[in-house]
């Protein structure tokens, strides 16, 4: 395989995806990236998250909102959706290694992956709610 060329565009993205820990979507990205990179386009950033997921940098999943979100841990984890703020946090939970090695005893194929989404009411909108 081909050594992959350097990409300012794509360290920042890396970088940036690093920082944030709200899960964001190509079109957040490439909205705080304009800020520092004017000539950006949103072309150029679906393409570098593409490669990026697909070289195992970063993870693309979908929260169940009809958009891709983009996350720079790899780490096993679940994801909470809020219903009402659409806020998206990372749940540190045991169930996601005891989930993949049942289901790897149950299947034949090879399970590279697994992704659990619970939905619901986060911390901030139930307290707004309660006042």
């Amino acid at each position: 395989m081909q050594a992959l060329k350097y990409s300012r565009q794509r360290e920042a993205i890396k970088e940036l995806l690093i920082t944030r820990k709200d899960h964001p979507t190509a079109d957040m990205i490439y909205t705080e990236l304009r800020r520092t990179q004017p000539n950006i386009s949103l072309g150029t950033v679906y393409r570098n998250l593409a490669l990026l997921a697909e070289l195992g940098e970063i993870k693309k999943f979908s929260a169940g909102d009809g958009v891709d979100r983009y996350e720079a841990d790899l780490t096993p984890h679940s994801h909470f959706v809020c219903r009402e703020c659409g806020a998206v946090l990372d749940m540190k939970l045991d169930h996601q290694t005891k989930i993949r090695h049942l289901a790897e005893k149950n299947f034949e194929g090879i399970i590279e992956d697994c992704s659990v989404n619970f939905y619901g009411i986060c911390p901030a909108c139930k307290q707004k709610s309660k006042k």
